[in-house]
């Protein structure tokens, strides 16, 4: 079968846990119980049957990308309309969309394959350098944010970014995956797709030990701190190990999951957390964690796809109990996760001081929550994969409820908090509705490709079909030490 003929195949999250699950709960040694999940997903509620809500949720999320990219580079707004700079990871979600976009049959192949080629080319030729201006980025990697124009380094604040890089490079080795014609542009994409892969020097940004730096600059060097404990890194780690040219030292793995056991923790049920939902999400957008496990999680006796699941259950919890008293939590109306927010300010709630931010890491779940009431309808959506018993009626809760201010065209806005009526404080995004609360104004080009992705995993599991074929993705996953499932299949293996 082709992609276009799988793509409204459900996916076997939703068959492997009944119609609506049966499993979760588990016990402290991590061994799954019988639990009767929350009954709110809709009898018509499946990823085909819930086309028509999700379709339209997608199709206006895609424009995102085709209506805001640079044309003539590729480069992706970090935020529109507010759209000073680029960002890096936001092209590789721009990356990704495309090809959906073809198996939707929004744009055609060729116009795809072409906007894709223009970007491969314009990041294989934008200049690299260890200097402070004038360059894209170095040893491979990019600067966090770019100009939307010209391509180098948006200003001295902008870190050369390990994490970003990934989330580009795994949208790049998707459309080399995708793009399998044997026209000539096809082939030279993939070409490019491959040199821009194996040029990443992912050595240099390993310490002895084999954890990578957070981020370097010019001006500073290496940041001090590394990328350990449970965090949206893993596709990092992985991409770095699978390096055929300039791999991450074998131990990169085992250093990043070191400390795992500080962040397994029992809210409910025993879980990896991290208390923003995007850093259980962004690597499952291009890898299918469905029954393979690596040590770590062989211990546990449940897989990272297992994992996500119960995160998401636990800020659903959280929100449910609401300790803060924020408006309008409940059930149905969940999502707490890296978002825009109305200010920073300390403002008087209900005879309490609370703490507001403007864009800020809210979360929920484990050592480190902070909550001011914001909700991200792309948490959501990234949650579908997952939970779609719970996602899905959340999802439309938020359009029905409150679309008039937060969803149009392209899609849900970045954030919205029923809490903040605050008239007489200047906010650094959107606009406060009477009775309805703080609205954004804004698409962020990450949370917007969180949206459209993990939409698509859930009606069809393209993306994560797509990317198990990549030699370098499998050969990661396995210097990692992962096992079982699709990696064992001889559909994949070798390829």
């Amino acid at each position: 079968m082709t992609d276009r003929q799988l793509r409204d195949t459900p996916i076997t999250a939703t068959v492997r846990f009944g119609s609506l699950l049966t499993m979760l709960l588990i016990c402290g040694c991590g061994a799954l119980k019988p639990a009767a999940p929350p009954k709110l997903l809709e009898e018509t509620d499946t990823p085909n049957s819930a086309g028509e809500f999700l379709e339209d949720i997608e199709r206006k999320t895609f424009d995102f990308f085709w209506a805001n990219a640079n044309p003539k580079n590729g480069l992706v707004p970090d935020r529109y309309p507010t759209r000073k700079f680029a960002s890096v990871a936001a092209v590789g979600f721009g990356l990704t969309a495309y090809p959906i976009g073809v198996e939707r049959g929004y744009i055609s192949r060729a116009e795809a394959r072409d906007r894709v080629l223009k970007t491969l080319r314009f990041f294989r030729d934008a200049p690299q350098g260890p200097g402070p201006k004038g360059f894209a980025g170095y040893k491979g990697f990019y600067y966090h944010f770019l100009d939307m124009e010209t391509g180098v380094r948006f200003n001295e604040i902008s870190d050369l970014s390990m994490i970003d890089t990934s989330l580009f490079i795994a949208g790049v080795l998707f459309c080399q995956n995708y793009f399998d014609g044997t026209d000539p542009e096809e082939k030279e994409l993939r070409k490019i797709a491959d040199w821009l892969y194996r040029r990443i020097d992912w050595g240099w940004a390993s310490r002895d030990d084999g954890a990578v730096a957070l981020s370097w600059t010019p001006e500073m060097g290496f940041h001090q701190r590394n990328w350990r404990g449970y965090n949206e890194s893993s596709i990092m780690y992985i991409l770095g190990l699978g390096s055929p040219t300039a791999p991450m030292p074998a131990s990169a793995w085992q250093s990043y999951t070191s400390t795992f056991d500080f962040h397994w923790v029992k809210e409910g049920m025993w879980y990896l957390s991290f208390p923003p939902l995007f850093g259980h999400q962004y690597a499952h957008v291009w890898i299918d964690f469905r029954d393979i496990r690596d040590a770590y999680m062989r211990g546990k006796g449940i897989d990272y796809f297992d994992n996500t699941r119960r995160a998401i259950f636990a800020q659903r919890s959280y929100v449910i109990a609401n300790p803060m008293k924020w408006a309008g939590y409940s059930s149905r109306l969940w999502g707490i996760t890296a978002s825009d927010g109305p200010v920073e300010a300390a403002l008087d709630y209900n005879g309490e001081t609370r703490a507001f931010h403007a864009y800020a890491a809210r979360g929920a779940g484990g050592a480190q929550n902070f909550d001011d009431g914001t909700l991200a309808p792309n948490a959501v959506a990234g949650a579908l994969p997952f939970t779609p018993e719970v996602a899905l009626p959340t999802l439309r809760l938020m359009k029905e409820q409150y679309g008039k201010y937060i969803y149009s065209t392209f899609g849900f806005v970045d954030a919205f908090n029923p809490s903040f009526n605050y008239t007489d404080v200047k906010l650094t995004y959107g606009r406060v509705v009477p009775e309805v609360g703080w609205v954004d104004d804004n698409y962020l080009g990450i949370d917007q490709g969180l949206t459209i992705t993990m939409i698509e995993n859930f009606r069809s599991g393209f993306i994560w079909r797509v990317m198990r074929r990549s030699p370098y993705l499998r050969r990661g996953l396995e210097r990692a030490g992962f096992q079982g499932g699709w990696l064992d299949s001889r559909e994949y293996h070798g390829r």
